[in-house]
């Protein structure tokens, strides 16, 4: 067992799998966290651990390994989750085509199921105009902000992992380390500047919403994504009829490719339902939410999906940080210091996964 002393900056999911995997390993482990639990990106998303929507290849292997550890962590935690899978409603031709193709292509991943077996799997799914729906049992929904104020009292009693909350780290070189890994999203700009400025990554903020608590009890099953869903993620490009469905979207629905909306729904601990969202890139981020935004989610929402409470009772934004051209920014700026960041809105889906790949191989590039 490794006695090596590991130094990691930031909370978010990426820092707390890379904590888990250095410390079940015997090294020695602190976290440095400058809030007093995280608030980022790591909060503020969907809790969907969602391995349908990752590019064929290294991105799905990582999102199953990945989504096995989530079990084994949330297990280990008493954490609650939903191992419910996932449905992508089709109300309209193009889209059962993508379906039908993925299915037909990667049917690991995913399955065609009929109107009456989505209806019957998926309650809050709008019957009208219904064709049927792509299943995978893989997908996996946790509470974000439960998971994330819950692990650390978790990696603290069982594997000894410090944390040193409210603590900004200006200067690594002054963190008593082996290895200092630096998982603070867009925010390594603080510590390298220059790495920064020269990174490719950029800044995305999205727009999200939750409803109330659900009545009595009621479940919603499979998170649910609807036909603008499959324009989004990697995954579908491989179906040769995903054009035709983009360019009925881009004539038909412009101002859902403006702001980069796809609608998502999924549950929470609580009952509560979570949707979302939209994608609006640049690294200077608007601080003010934009109703249309909301609207159009909404708007969108009421013809695939039905919800006992519809009320909205909360409404937020969240940052990542986004490289283009690469799944992550990886990089050794010195000797013993690593930077993880720019996940893209993938980091709940990967982080675990991610986590023991870079402690396998840590000169991995991407």
């Amino acid at each position: 067992m490794s006695e090596k002393r590991v130094a990691i900056v930031g909370a978010g999911i990426l820092g707390l799998a890379q904590a888990y995997t250095h410390a079940k390993r015997g090294s020695r482990v602190t976290v440095y966290e400058r809030g007093v639990q995280a608030r980022g990106a790591s909060v503020r998303n969907f809790g969907m651990i969602w391995p349908i929507g990752q590019a064929h290849g290294l991105l799905a292997d990582l999102a199953m390994r990945s989504r096995n550890l989530w079990v084994e962590v949330l297990e280990e935690a008493g954490l609650p989750y939903f191992p419910t899978g996932s449905v992508h409603l089709a109300y309209h031709a193009d889209e059962e085509a993508v379906a039908r193709e993925f299915a037909e292509l990667a049917p690991e991943r995913g399955r065609w199921i009929s109107r009456d077996e989505t209806l019957q799997r998926s309650p809050c799914a709008v019957p009208d105009g219904l064709r049927g729906s792509l299943f995978s049992e893989h997908e996996l929904v946790v509470d974000p902000r439960l998971v994330l104020a819950t692990l650390p009292k978790l990696l603290a009693e069982k594997y000894g992992v410090v944390f040193r909350w409210s603590t900004v780290v200006t200067d690594v070189s002054k963190l008593e380390a082996d290895a200092v890994f630096i998982c603070s999203g867009d925010d390594f700009e603080t510590l390298y500047p220059d790495v920064f400025a020269h990174s490719g990554v950029t800044r995305c903020k999205l727009q999200m919403m939750r409803t109330a608590p659900q009545p009595e009890g009621w479940q919603m099953g499979p998170a649910l994504a609807g036909g603008l869903t499959l324009r989004f993620y990697q995954s579908f490009r491989i179906c040769s009829s995903l054009p035709a469905l983009e360019q009925r979207i881009a004539a038909e629905m412009p101002e859902y490719d403006k702001w980069g909306i796809h609608v998502m729904a999924s549950q929470t601990a609580d009952g509560a339902v979570t949707l979302g969202d939209s994608h609006e890139y640049g690294l200077d981020v608007d601080a003010f939410n934009k109703e249309e935004i909301d609207e159009l989610i909404l708007r969108y929402l009421q013809g695939i999906a039905r919800f006992p409470h519809m009320q909205i009772a909360q409404r937020w934004h969240g940052v990542y940080a986004r490289h283009f051209d690469r799944p992550f920014f990886y990089e050794q700026p010195e000797p013993g210091v690593y930077i993880v960041t720019a996940s893209a809105g993938k980091g709940m889906t990967v982080s675990f996964g991610l986590a023991e790949l870079l402690y396998e191989d840590p000169s991995r590039r991407f």
